[in-house]
C-alpha cells in the first residue's frame, strides 16, 4: 500500500477530484495549505502599494491506494493538475505499512 501526497493549486481540486473518482479512487483526504516552491511567492499592489506575498494558497491532498493501482493514480494526478504553469505543484509517494479501519476493524486492503 501507498499513501499518495499532492500539493496542487486550490482551483485544480475539482479537476482532481473528478478524475480521481472516475478510476476508481474511493477516499482522498484535503487540506488548505499555504507554501512556497521554486516561484518564491510574488508582489500584488493593493490601493497604490507594492508587497509581497511569501506563502501561496495550495491545496494537500492525501490518499491512501493499493500498490497495483499506484501507477495509475500518479498518472492521472499529473494530468489533472497540470496547468504547464510554474506553481502546479509536487507529488510525494510514501510507503503506507498498515490501515485499520475504526468503525468495522478491517485491516490492510480490505480498510482501503
Amino acid at each position: 500500500m501507498r499513501v499518495v501526497t499532492a500539493i496542487i493549486k486550490p482551483f485544480k481540486l475539482d479537476d482532481v477530484r473528478s478524475a480521481l473518482s472516475s478510476i476508481g479512487v474511493q477516499g482522498i483526504t484535503t487540506t488548505e495549505v499555504k507554501g512556497f516552491g521554486r516561484q518564491k511567492g510574488h508582489t500584488e499592489l493593493y490601493r497604490g502599494a507594492e508587497y509581497a506575498i511569501d506563502f501561496l494558497p495550495k491545496i494537500k491532498l492525501e490518499i491512501a491506494v493499493k500498490a497495483d493501482s499506484l501507477d495509475e493514480v500518479l498518472a492521472t494526478l499529473l494530468e489533472s493538475a497540470s496547468t504547464g504553469k510554474i506553481g502546479d505543484g509536487k507529488i510525494f509517494v510514501s510507503v503506507l505499512e498498515q490501515v485499520i479501519r475504526i468503525r468495522t476493524g478491517e485491516t490492510g486492503h480490505d480498510a482501503l
